[in-house]
This record gives C-alpha cells, sequence and structure tokens, in this order.
C-alpha cells in the first residue's frame, strides 16, 4: 500500500492513496501508526482523500486505533474523506465516533485544541 508521512511540529500526516482499503492493508496500517504513540510529536491527522471504500473490520480496526490514540494522551483526526467512504462508515455507525474534519486545515485546528486542553487539564491534575 502507498502510504506518505509528512512530519509537522504538532503531528504527522498520513497519506493514505488507494482506493480500497482491505482488513489486511487497514491492520497494516494501524501497526505502523501505534508507534508514533512512543515518539513526539505523537498526533496523527490521517489523510483518507483517495479512499473510496473500505471493509467493515478495517474500519473497525481504525476507530480502534483512534481510541488507543486518545488513551495515549495524543490526536488522531482523518480528513479529506471521500463521500462514498463517509457513507460507509455512516452505515457502520462508526462516523460519529471518529474524529473527522473535511480538510486538513480543520484536522490542524482540532489536533492544536487537543493539544492545548490537555495542557490545561494536565495543569488542573497537579
Amino acid at each position: 500500500m502507498e502510504v506518505k508521512t509528512s512530519t509537522k511540529e504538532k503531528f504527522h500526516v498520513i497519506t493514505v492513496n488507494v482506493a480500497h482499503l482491505t482488513v489486511n492493508m487497514t491492520e497494516d496500517l494501524c501497526r505502523q501508526l501505534t508507534p508514533y504513540l512512543q515518539q513526539e510529536p505523537k498526533n496523527i491527522v490521517l489523510k483518507l482523500g483517495g479512499v473510496k471504500s473500505m471493509e467493515e473490520e478495517g474500519a473497525e480496526c481504525l476507530a480502534k486505533t483512534q481510541q488507543l490514540f486518545y488513551e495515549g494522551g495524543a490526536s488522531f483526526v482523518i480528513c479529506e474523506m471521500e463521500p462514498e467512504l463517509e457513507a460507509i462508515l455512516d452505515n457502520l455507525d462508526l462516523l460519529e465516533i471518529l474524529n473527522v474534519t473535511p480538510t486538513e486545515s480543520e484536522a490542524w485546528d482540532i489536533v492544536q485544541m487537543e493539544e492545548i486542553e490537555r495542557e490545561l487539564l494536565g495543569d488542573e491534575e497537579d
């Protein structure tokens, strides 16, 4: 599977360049993303602009990976999703639990807001 990675100050942008994500491809992608939790920056912006379809088990894997990032104190935002893929995720009742934005710029904003929120909550706990 063709994946492009770009590192910014606060997050990594992972761009997936396939039309159909199989279960195996999605599981492999999720395994590749998990190590980012152990490094800085550990936030992920996942661009799925070219992906038109995904298998149900793969979509569930993506949702579990997003949850893993949030439990690890990191952001995981999906952006530029095609309408066909959005419809699939909506039918699987996963669209509402995934952190999805229309553009990469909006994904950046969410990551930055969540970073500030984590800092503020961390200050309150100290």
